[in-house]
């Protein structure tokens, strides 16, 4: 019996992390298929000036294109989306990316707060947010608005974390649906994804 109550109305999958996470991160991607539904939007702290490597690095791992959007794509099924280094990401109403290189938030550009609250306004219960480890407060406020809008929750579990504060933020300021390890989180998303095939 699964400890999810899974059903296939998500419409998206939305990750923020940071230091300590890009392991996980590669961990989660090399273990989806490369027919996975969902579209999954990445939000990782990055270093500003390094350009390439980063993305190459994880398409490596992932059988699954990832690709930093354009400003104004449209958000498609069956991808992977990372936030361009240096720009902040939004999710805009109409599925589509927005960048902009506007102030920092959280000493961070590209915020995963930033995306994660957009997301949450354009999805609502339709999405599914995870954070994972990293070492500052940055996401904890946009998994409070995906709670708030009635979307899933999952952080990874501080135990588990290369650095927690990520995580441990997020469960100061909201009710986190799941705590998981990176191999729940996989367990997690392969049941998802069966749902949506059976549907």
């Amino acid at each position: 019996m699964s400890q999810f109550k899974l059903h296939n109305q998500y419409k998206a999958i939305v990750i923020g992390g940071s230091a300590g996470s890009f392991q996980v991160i590669s961990k989660i991607l090399s273990s989806l298929p490369k027919d996975f539904e969902l579209p999954i939007i990445m939000c990782l702290h990055r270093l500003k000036h390094v350009r390439h490597g980063f993305v190459e690095a994880l398409n490596i791992k992932s059988s699954i294109t990832l690709e930093e959007p354009e400003d104004k794509d449209n958000i498609k099924k069956g991808k992977i989306y990372l936030a361009p280094a240096n720009y902040h990401m939004s999710v805009e109403l109409g599925n589509s990316f927005s960048l902009s290189t506007e102030e920092m938030v959280n000493n961070s550009r590209p915020s995963i707060d930033i995306t994660l609250e957009t997301a949450a306004y354009v999805y609502k219960n339709k999405l599914i947010g995870i954070l994972l480890s990293g070492a500052n407060k940055d996401g904890a406020l946009g998994m409070k608005k995906i709670k708030d809008k009635g979307g899933l929750t999952i952080v990874q579990d501080p135990k588990e974390c290369m650095i927690d504060t990520m995580p441990t933020s997020a469960l100061k300021v909201t009710q986190i649906d799941h705590i998981l390890t990176t191999q729940q989180i996989i367990s997690f998303l392969l049941e998802l994804d069966k749902v949506y095939k059976q549907a």
